[in-house]
């Protein structure tokens, strides 16, 4: 799904059914696209690399699959390094809240 409406950007930005959290390896839920965000700022390199390596990036597939924000999942499937990931996140999560007004 493309993010096109306020509706879009709302439903992209709010908590995602609690079947579809995503349980970090650590223990962590994340339940939206902002709690990606935070998570991400904290979490240290064994835990990102466990979701995140060359096999696989497990937040993008969640941004894709469950999040349904297509553009931001194929932004982050190209990226490996946590600090640009969170650059991506933090640049979408600016984008849709105003796409959200």
């Amino acid at each position: 799904m493309a993010v096109n409406s306020k509706e879009d950007a709302l439903k992209a930005l709010s908590d995602v059914n609690p079947e579809h959290n995503f349980w970090v390896c650590d223990g962590g839920v994340l339940k939206s696209i902002n709690d990606l965000l935070s998570v991400l700022k904290k979490m240290n390199k064994n835990v990102f690399q466990a979701h995140v390596n060359k096999e696989k990036n497990d937040f993008a597939n969640w941004i894709n699959d469950i999040i349904k924000d297509e553009k931001l999942a194929k932004e982050l499937y190209m990226i490996k390094d946590r600090r640009k990931i969170i650059s991506k996140v933090t640049q979408r999560i600016a984008w849709l809240k105003q796409k959200a007004k």
